[in-house]
């Protein structure tokens, strides 16, 4: 009979010992029951605990309890699964879970691979080679998906969740209301009670797992001045500003009031000491009322251009109001006896360094890069060279053009701020749509994750959909993978993941993703978010290999039919998804026909239709599939209004 001892006493210890039972169950259906006990001086069975009460050195980790440092030492019958930290208990669970045999290959059970058979004998160490692994929730998400992904999350290695706002109803509402599939699917309205109840759902999930929980983001500049910012980006001319706190919004063109009627969009006048104080305020009584939150994101207003123009605050750039407003808010916490750590964002206004403002306390605080404006279609190197320098002008410089500007100006904020850095990013919200043979944007995937470390930053958190497995999940192993090891080699994570995804049939699968990678190519696909000048995508000599599309998908559809029913449930499942995929990639690649000939209005019409017509399939594949987030990236290619306006 096989034996789990906890060594240490903490709920996520417990969970994990929990976890292993369940698989081991699984893979040994036939083994018996599995007892799970504390017992602290335990000689055999499995042992489970912090590396600490093992007496294993743990001084490679600059901070035991965010550096995860995963140490199994295991026979056929128990052994020591320790970690630097009880979340690193976990992960190690999971890790020699995947020694063994398992894999998730996507959120949900029907994303697992459990093979039936004996454990054996294995040996790992090792400490995650970035800090921050994680995403943020986006796109339109659903509760079920949102419960499933922070399940998902440490299985692949991943260490950090972060929630976006303190009520993210406009991402449920996205989803709840199918206004982007309405011809489809009838709205569910969900209201802002409901929404906060399932907020505190998801946050004792990730507390259940130790994962690092980053919360909140934008609409400080907003709540702390009694507007709400529960509409997101929504046009809202009827959201009352209160008049006493009116003279604390940002002036713009000579008004203070709403940016164009968007709460989250408008800034404050962070020159007011009055302002500041009531910003501060709200921070603080947030931070300690929410001491579950290991990380506090302290952004200001979504969008760009969009800063106090009042005659005080032209003194100074908003960086320097930023960073002043922030070491305010870092003496308030120190009064009140709060550790919480704070994240501050380098983006939109803000991504121009400060002049002459510095952080004062930089131990508290990180800094998170949100270079949302940028090209997927290349990574930046170690050593970027700049081409140019985009001066600072108060609300006329807006979103920076290239990566390696981004990078310059983080460099040049770290002489103000000596903190410890992440990345912000945004490639699973709609990039990547624009790659559906999948290869090139996994690769894309781990030469950000090694481009990002050699510019010294230590991980990324994603913001993108929770569905964003559609026609698999290779980007996100991809992600996980080279996030915790960045030696990973990507033919061999390729081989690991398609293999059990598709199992007999892996090379096929992998032969027919790469012929519409190079049908359908990013580099042309590709429509950045803000970009100066919009993409030109007349391109005649793509019409061809676009037609072509076609005829590939028609070649493989047969074989994905035939093997529609596969040994593992994943497989199966992993199967049915290529023959919806196919027909997306029809779709899609008739209208780029269409648009490459210069035939836009056509081309426009097409892609709406196509869509219409792709979404009759989104209840059958939400899971996995976003359309919302499709619909958006692939609209912006045909030039209309972003349906986040609709």
């Amino acid at each position: 009979m096989y034996k789990i001892y906890k060594i240490t006493s903490n709920p996520v210890v417990d969970f994990a010992a929990e976890e292993l039972k369940k698989y081991l169950r699984m893979m040994m259906p036939r083994c018996g029951e599995i007892t799970i006990e504390y017992a602290p001086n335990a000689k055999d069975g499995f042992r489970l605990g912090l590396m600490a009460d093992f007496c294993l050195d743990t001084s490679e980790a600059l901070d035991i309890d965010l550096d995860d440092i995963l140490h199994i030492d295991t026979d056929n019958e128990g052994g020591i699964i320790a970690g630097s930290n009880p979340r690193s208990v976990l992960l190690a669970v999971y890790k020699y879970l995947t020694l063994n045999g398992c894999r998730w290959l996507f959120p949900g059970v029907d994303g697992e691979f459990i093979p039936i058979k004996n454990v054996e004998a294995t040996k790992f160490h090792k400490m995650a080679d970035c800090r921050y692994r994680g995403q943020c929730n986006e796109g339109a998400e659903s509760q079920q998906c949102m419960l499933e992904t922070i399940d998902f999350s440490p299985k692949i290695g991943l260490n950090a969740y972060m929630i976006e706002f303190d009520i993210p109803k406009i991402y449920y509402d996205w989803y709840y209301n199918h206004f982007y599939n309405n011809e489809n699917r009838e709205p569910e309205p969900v209201n802002a009670d409901t929404v906060l109840q399932w907020k505190r759902v998801c946050e004792v999930e990730i507390a259940k797992r130790g994962l690092q929980f980053h919360d909140m983001g934008h609409g400080w500049n907003a709540e702390a001045f009694g507007v709400s910012s529960v509409g997101g980006w929504n046009k809202d001319d009827e959201n009352p500003v209160p008049e006493e706190t009116r003279q604390y919004l940002a002036e713009m063109n000579g008004v203070r009031g709403l940016n164009n009627g968007v709460a989250l969009n408008t800034n404050f006048c962070m020159s007011n000491p009055e302002a500041r104080k009531i910003f501060t305020k709200c921070v603080c009584d947030y931070a300690e009322l929410n001491t579950n939150v290991d990380y506090l994101h302290v952004w200001l207003a979504d969008g760009s251009k969009n800063s106090c123009e009042c005659e005080i605050c032209r003194t100074k750039t908003p960086s320097d109001w930023y960073v002043i407003a922030l070491n305010e808010v870092d003496e308030e916490l120190t009064a009140r006896g709060l550790d919480t750590r704070i994240v501050f964002c380098v983006y939109s206004d803000t991504t121009h360094e400060p002049t002459c403002e510095k952080i004062k306390n930089p131990a508290r605080f990180s800094m998170q890069l949100g270079a949302i404006s940028r090209s997927y279609t290349y990574s930046v190197e170690k050593d970027p060279k700049v081409e140019k320098i985009t001066p600072f002008e108060l609300n006329k410089s807006g979103r920076l053009d290239t990566m390696e500007e981004y990078i310059y100006h983080t460099n040049e904020w770290r002489k103000f701020a000596p903190c410890n850095s992440f990345a912000y990013e945004y490639h699973f919200w709609k990039h990547q749509f624009y790659a559906p043979g999948v290869f090139s944007f996994a690769k894309r995937l781990q030469e950000d994750v090694l481009s990002y470390r050699d510019n010294g930053f230590n991980g990324i958190i994603q913001d993108g959909s929770q569905r964003a497995f559609f026609p698999n999940g290779f980007n996100y192993f991809v992600y996980a993978s080279v996030l915790f090891d960045n030696n990973a080699d990507f033919e061999e994570l390729k081989k690991d993941y398609f293999s059990h995804a598709y199992g007999d049939q892996w090379e096929t699968v992998v032969e027919y993703l790469e012929t519409i990678d190079q049908l359908m190519p990013q580099t042309y696909l590709e429509c950045r978010h803000t970009a100066p000048v919009p993409p030109n995508f007349h391109k005649p000599e793509m019409e061809a290999q676009l037609l072509k599309v076609s005829e590939v998908c028609d070649k493989y559809d047969e074989l994905f039919r035939q093997h529609r029913n596969m040994p593992y449930r994943v497989q199966t499942v992993s199967m049915r998804l290529l023959t919806k995929h196919t027909r997306f990639c029809r779709g899609f690649a008739s209208c780029m026909a269409i648009k490459c000939m210069g035939k836009d209005e056509e081309a426009k019409n097409a892609a709406k239709a196509f869509l219409t017509d792709f979404g009759k399939q989104e209840l059958a594949i939400e899971r996995y599939y976003d359309h919302m987030m499709a619909k958006h990236a692939i609209m912006a290619i045909f030039a209309t209004k972003s349906i986040f306006a609709q």
